[in-house]
């Protein structure tokens, strides 16, 4: 039996969804984060030494990172489904895209999680200067990249519906925790329609509602 270590408000929620999607059978093992660092707990360290979601167990079989574990699923237990044949240059896109979310655009948001919670975790005193620091991150780096890719993303949804072509794959699932992610802290909005009509679609995928109702509530980090 597949088993999803699922954290709370985490990637393990796509995991969950690509599950539903596959019609497959499966668990879910809830984990709630710290309250006060945000962190997952360390029960998840007995699943894999990095106490890290997302994980999965299939079996004797421990499978961690969110690309590697949605390969392992598709390939493994897909039959087919969610992926585009070999050989093709769909196929290249499919791959190109799981690799890139967590690889490229992933990145930039956990930076902007993680600069706009200095100020408010440091002492008063320092708060202006983080802030400062922040606004500077922001203004020279954050923000240039985020709007780089974003841009870079709405023109790749003007070449076919989905990332990876025609038909809807486990990229878009891959794909789905990053721009769900733009959209709560990096400014992706309605002046990009392609992407925001993409959350839209995914959204009211069956597959997803179930999803949510299994994983339970889920609201990315701000």
């Amino acid at each position: 039996m597949i088993v999803v270590h699922h954290l709370e408000n985490s990637r393990s929620q796509r995991v969950i969804w690509l599950l539903e999607e596959l019609g497959l059978l499966y668990e879910v093992k809830r984990y709630e984060r710290d309250r006060k660092t945000m962190l997952a707990p360390p029960e998840l360290k007995a699943v894999h030494p990095l106490g890290k979601s997302p994980v999965i167990t299939d079996g004797e079989v421990v499978v961690a990172e969110s690309g590697n574990i949605i390969e392992y699923l598709v390939e493994t237990h897909g039959g087919g489904k969610l992926i585009p044949p070999a050989d093709t240059a769909d196929r290249l896109r499919y791959r190109y895209w799981l690799h890139y979310a967590e690889g490229s655009v992933m990145p930039l948001m956990v930076m902007t999680l993680i600069f706009s919670r200095l100020a408010p975790m440091s002492p008063a005193l320092l708060r202006p200067l983080m802030r400062a620091i922040e606004g500077k991150v922001k203004t020279a780096f954050l923000g240039p990249q985020i709007k780089l890719h974003l841009d870079y993303l709405e023109s790749e949804l003007g070449r076919s519906e989905w990332f990876a072509g025609p038909e809807f794959s486990a990229a878009d699932v891959q794909m789905s925790f990053p721009l769900e992610a733009a959209a709560s802290r990096g400014g992706l909005d309605a002046s990009r329609p392609r992407l925001a009509t993409f959350l839209q679609k995914i959204h009211a995928r069956p597959a997803y509602q179930r999803a949510l109702a299994k994983g339970g509530p889920y609201q990315l980090l701000r």
